[in-house]
Order: structure tokens, then C-alpha cells, then sequence
């Protein structure tokens, strides 16, 4: 005689369908999912080469014409054109300026900046930034170019002394005159124009007596008057 519960047994039967059921669902997904993995894979290897072809595309590319060896950044090296201009404002050719001596007396003291000189009156030796131009007490001293005076003072060794300012960074200095000066601070003087009158105010060179020192700087560099004579 059989004494299982009918129920039991149905209730038996509705698990192992159950299970089967939910082991073929997984089945289902599972496949699916690699599906679905590997179109992704597909999907992403192209966006990486579209990537790089856009990276390539932003580089800056190479000037027309160029070659890629040649650099792209400014040179050191300031142009010759520009060197030319340079050396041109710096020293204007022979003839842009007329020029003439402040006062026709000889040479009695040359320029030496280069080497040094003896000074009798201080009895040392000593370099020389200017000429000495002899010249009797009260002689006119004139501009020896068309410029601007800049300005009037007494030097405590070299007296009694006119600054004019000329075109081209040219200052030129007369100094040992008489106290009895003839221009201002801004006056406009012309070439010859009288600035002053030679005298013997220079206390460290009144061995020489009367006379005008005369000395040229340019771009505040000291200048060999002669040189600058020489631009007429």
C-alpha cells in the first residue's frame, strides 16, 4: 500500500520546473551579455584611432614653402638693416653736420684719452679729454656747430664753461673763458654764432695763460675733436 502524499508530490515536480526555468533564463542572459560585450569592443577600437587622427590634425603644421628642419622662433641676431639704422642715428655721414673750430689759435694741448699726458701746471700725468686751442684774452669763441646750449656753469678746475647739444648725439664743451658769457641755458645758436670770450679761468691748466679747452662727446662718449671737425 502506497502511503505518499499526492501533494508533496506535485509540490516536488513545480521546484524542478521552477530551477529549470531560472537555469535556461540565466543561460539566456549570459549569452547575450557576451554579445553584447564584444560589438562594444567593436564600437571603441575605431573612437581610439579617431582620437588620434585628431590629435595629429592639432599640431601646428609647418610654415608653406618651409623646410621642417628650419626654426620657427625669432633669432637672436639683431637684423643687419636694423644694425645699419643703429650706427646711422649713432654717427651721421661726413657732411650732415658743418663744423668749424670755436677759434682759429693753434693747438696747444693735444687730446689723449687713450694714453696720459703731462700737465705742467699740475705736474702730474693725466689724460687729456679735449685741445687746447690757444687764443688772446678776449677773443670771440664761436659754436662750432648749429645746436642747442644745455647749459652754462663754472668747472672748479677747467672755469668758465658752455655745453651745446648738436643733432646726432653730439655735445660739444668750451671751457677757460671769461665770466662775461654770451648765451643761456636753451638758447638756439647757429655755427660761428659768439658763445663767449677766451680767457685763463681753467685752474689746472694756467700754465697755458688764455686759451679755450674744447672737447666733443658723443652718445656721452668721449670723441677725438678732430674727428669731429672731420664730419663737414
Amino acid at each position: 500500500m502506497n502511503n505518499k502524499n499526492p501533494g508533496t508530490a506535485a509540490k516536488y515536480a513545480a521546484c524542478i520546473l521552477a530551477l529549470v526555468a531560472i537555469a535556461a533564463g540565466v543561460i539566456v542572459y549570459m549569452t547575450q551579455r557576451g554579445d553584447q560585450s564584444v560589438q562594444e569592443a567593436a564600437i571603441q577600437e575605431p573612437m581610439v584611432e579617431n582620437l588620434a587622427a585628431s590629435t595629429q590634425a592639432a599640431q601646428i603644421p609647418e610654415p608653406s614653402g618651409s623646410s621642417p628642419s628650419v626654426p620657427t622662433t625669432v633669432p637672436s641676431r639683431i637684423p643687419e638693416t636694423t644694425q645699419a639704422a643703429t650706427q646711422a642715428t649713432a654717427a651721421p655721414a661726413p657732411g650732415a653736420l658743418k663744423t668749424a673750430l670755436p677759434v682759429p689759435g693753434d693747438t696747444i694741448g693735444e687730446y689723449a684719452m687713450d694714453c696720459l699726458s703731462y700737465n705742467e701746471t699740475t705736474r702730474d700725468w693725466r689724460v687729456h679729454n679735449g685741445v687746447d686751442l690757444a687764443a688772446e684774452e678776449g677773443t670771440p669763441v664761436g659754436a662750432a656747430a648749429d645746436g642747442t646750449v644745455y647749459t652754462t656753469y663754472e668747472d672748479d678746475t677747467l672755469g668758465h664753461t658752455v655745453v651745446i647739444r648738436h643733432d646726432g648725439g653730439y655735445t660739444t664743451r668750451y671751457s677757460s673763458l671769461r665770466e662775461d658769457l654770451c648765451v643761456n641755458p636753451g638758447d638756439e645758436v647757429t655755427l660761428g654764432q659768439t658763445i663767449g670770450y677766451a680767457g685763463d679761468s681753467a685752474l689746472v691748466e694756467t700754465v697755458m695763460g688764455s686759451h679755450v679747452h674744447f672737447s666733443v662727446s658723443c652718445q656721452d662718449e668721449p670723441m677725438d675733436p678732430a674727428e669731429f671737425f672731420a664730419l663737414s
